[in-house]
């Protein structure tokens, strides 16, 4: 069986069978590496003072405290109200896309949110789940429950894109729905008109959400790795176009870069977190700006 860290490839991750199971070896494979345990520090206030007994942490001693009694005491926490979490998963059927990786669009985004969901849960954050096309389809409210992990994943593992799809007034209805201030997580591939959906995105922002967008392509959408007369189809509508892609690549990786670089400047201005990643690329890197958002709140 390879290390855990090789779980972070989607290459290895394709070789699971179940949901459970990949997004446990995601995170086993993140937290084997050099990256912080999320699950301590990050959420906690300080709650009093007790009296050092053997075996605490010598780190948790207060030493202004020592100094005015010649006595250890070391600082007790609580844990603080951890912010809600949605996962918001893009059924699109353009998702259902793989050039020559192991893994679709849709696939690794449920692998990335089904591994977020086991982090949130075992940092004991509420975390919930809404699946969306042209309307949102299902609406799981965030709970912290070990439970909760279990109607996630269930629910991941049996959704498939199903057509066309409408972000921008979905994350809209959505925003509508959430009053109280949340961390939305977006997996979706962004194949859309940017003007709406980077407007829906900056309300939610205003509205006091915290939001992470990953922009999910597949490789081959990023590098087009295409030669001579091939046929390129719309998932969505099912029309087909031949086009010579020599005499195309420069013009599609400008238009590309474009619509990414659109993107990611709106969400920086907006102070949303914007991971560009495609689907050859490890799980870490989505992971790590997950965390980063995370922390940065405390």
């Amino acid at each position: 069986m390879p290390g855990a860290e090789q779980y972070l490839k989607p290459e290895v991750i394709r070789s699971v069978a179940r949901l459970d199971l990949r997004a446990r070896f995601i995170v086993e494979g993140f937290l084997s590496g050099q990256h912080a345990s999320p699950f301590h520090g990050f959420s906690v206030e300080f709650s009093e003072h007790r009296r050092y007994a053997h075996g605490d942490d010598l780190k948790d001693i207060d030493w202004q405290v020592y100094a005015r009694t010649d006595r250890f005491y070391v600082r007790k926490y609580q844990a603080e109200t951890n912010i809600s979490g949605y996962l918001l998963m893009d059924l699109s059927e353009s998702m259902d896309y793989t050039h020559r990786q192991q893994l679709t669009k849709f696939d690794y985004a449920v692998c990335l949110a089904a591994a977020l969901a086991y982090l949130m849960i075992h940092q004991q954050d509420p975390v919930g789940l809404v699946t969306f096309d042209e309307k949102i389809r299902q609406v799981l409210p965030p709970r912290s429950r070990r439970t909760q992990l279990g109607n996630i994943l269930a629910t991941l593992s049996k959704l498939k894109p199903t057509g066309p799809t409408e972000i921008a007034q979905t994350l809209k209805n959505l925003g509508a729905l959430v009053r109280h201030r949340s961390l939305m997580m977006l997996f979706s591939d962004l194949l859309t008109e940017p003007g709406p959906v980077i407007d829906t995105l900056k309300q939610m922002r205003s509205r006091g959400h915290d939001v992470i967008v990953f922009h999910i392509l597949d490789e081959a959408e990023v590098n087009f790795p295409f030669s001579g007369q091939v046929e390129l189809r719309d998932p969505e509508t099912q029309q087909s176009l031949e086009v010579d892609a020599d005499g195309m690549r420069r013009a599609y990786l400008e238009a590309v870069a474009e619509l990414c670089g659109q993107y990611r400047q709106a969400c920086f201005s907006a102070g949303i977190d914007y991971v560009l990643i495609d689907t050859s690329q490890p799980f870490d890197r989505a992971l790590v700006q997950y965390l980063s958002q995370r922390k940065a709140r405390f």
